[in-house]
């Protein structure tokens, strides 16, 4: 065989195996999608009225074929909240994968940056004392409060991370540090604060999705469907960027400028999931850690695929918020944190083998 005959060969080789890798991780995005409608079933059939998963696809499609109670439970009562399961587990884990992009550390998501804290901080000056840090807006001081101290909290790291000699593990040590600042403030308030305010604030720091409403849902979705095309724009120069700075500015990417733009946007998204539904911890970090497991570093599948598996994480952990005591709804990021603390821990003890 000829030189260039090897060469045609070899291209031709390369190009079957990447269609092969795309069609591949296709077909997990696929899974995933199938594997979230069969928990979203699962998570509206639950509860003090149960139903079967027949019911409920049919309530879904075809509601005209069930009874009104069903349609009522169903669609008004149950159908928020687990919506708003998805697309607050897909807007932290997204949130968790591009800090974990730009920082290029394992552990950075929205929780150990110290923004769920400061959200809850704010929050939690609502709740306790009732201040509102847009005196006008009185109905929703709580979400209001939580989404601006969350993005004071990631200007705040951005602004010292400017700083001549700060590195990216320099920002993940300031984002501990605003998560100890922050629970420390949270423990004042406690202490000055009545009983009655003292458990309002602990429920709320506990993640919870039974006060979602249509409403919230709706703006919740509308601030994810804005934010994904954004980031989806910068699709390539994330995946450079996981390189390095130094050959992600070879390749024409200024680190920088795009650092900046990507804490603002996930910065919101993580303000506005915990304004809503108050602290869910570890969806940021497990959830990209999944993906990046099945579908690789490739921002066209890393970045759905993190959606995806943030939204099933969280799903799933509804269902199981409710099927643990009968009759219960356990705060959902209990459940969370129980999964998520022996992941954290594992990532700690194993990141220097890790390709980061």
């Amino acid at each position: 065989m000829t030189t260039e005959s090897i060469a045609t060969e070899r291209a031709s080789q390369g190009r079957a195996f990447y269609r092969s890798q795309v069609f591949r991780r296709q077909m997990i995005l696929a899974a995933l999608v199938l594997a979230l409608f069969f928990s979203l079933c699962v998570d509206l059939a639950l509860g003090p009225a149960r139903y079967s998963l027949g019911e409920v696809i049919a309530a879904l499609f075809t509601p005209d074929n069930v009874s009104q109670q069903a349609r009522v439970i169903l669609w008004e009562i149950r159908m928020p909240v687990a919506l708003m399961a998805l697309v607050v587990g897909a807007s932290l884990s997204v949130a968790g994968a591009q800090m974990q992009t730009i920082l290029s550390n394992p552990l950075a998501s929205p929780f150990t940056l110290g923004i769920s804290a400061g959200a809850s901080f704010g929050a939690a000056l609502g709740l306790a004392f009732g201040v509102a840090i847009i005196p006008t807006a009185i109905e929703y001081v709580v979400p209001i409060n939580a989404f601006l101290m969350a993005m004071v909290t990631a200007f705040l790291i951005h602004a010292l991370s400017l700083k001549r000699g700060v590195t990216v593990e320099t920002i993940v040590l300031l984002g501990i540090a605003m998560v100890f600042i922050f629970n420390s403030l949270m423990a004042l308030i406690q202490f000055f604060a009545s009983q009655q305010a003292v458990a309002a604030v602990v429920f709320w720091t506990m993640g919870s999705l039974t006060k979602a409403t249509w409403p919230k849902f709706w703006i919740a979705l509308g601030v994810l469907a804005t934010v994904m095309p954004l980031l989806a724009r910068h699709g390539w120069a994330l995946t450079a960027m996981r390189l390095g700075d130094a050959k992600a500015e070879s390749m024409g990417v200024r680190p920088r400028s795009l650092r900046l733009e990507v804490l603002v946007l996930v910065s919101l998204l993580a303000a506005i999931a915990v304004a809503f539904v108050g602290t869910i911890g570890f969806i940021g970090l497990v959830g990209p850690h999944i993906a990046r497991i099945l579908l690789g570093e490739d921002q066209r599948f890393f970045l759905p695929g993190s959606a995806l598996c943030g939204a099933l994480i969280l799903s799933v952990g509804s269902v199981i918020s409710k099927i643990i005591i009968p009759g219960t709804i356990i705060p959902i990021g209990i459940i969370t944190s129980l999964v998520g603390i022996p992941f954290f821990l594992f990532l700690v003890l194993n990141h220097k083998k890790a390709s980061w």
